[in-house]
């Protein structure tokens, strides 16, 4: 059995509570691809300046990637 500990209003609908913590899911998915596929885990400098601009740019690829497939009409992929 699992439990969930919030601190969010008593008569918050089942719904809402189901979607927001299926967001955690969401989040651990972006970072997996973010290091993975963007290269976030690379960084091998030694400055703050140089890992600020490394995640910011890893950031906004991942942005891109993300309203790119946004954009994409499911009826254009492919099915098996």
């Amino acid at each position: 059995m699992q439990f969930w500990l919030s601190n969010l209003p008593s008569g918050m609908p089942l719904a809402t509570l189901v979607r927001l913590a299926k967001l955690r899911w969401r989040s651990e998915h972006d970072y997996r691809e973010m290091k993975q596929a963007l290269g976030l885990a690379l960084f091998e400098g030694r400055t703050w300046s140089g890992w600020h601009h490394h995640v910011t740019l890893v950031s906004a690829a991942h942005a891109f990637c993300t309203l790119q497939r946004l954009a994409r009409d499911p009826r254009d992929v492919p099915q098996d």
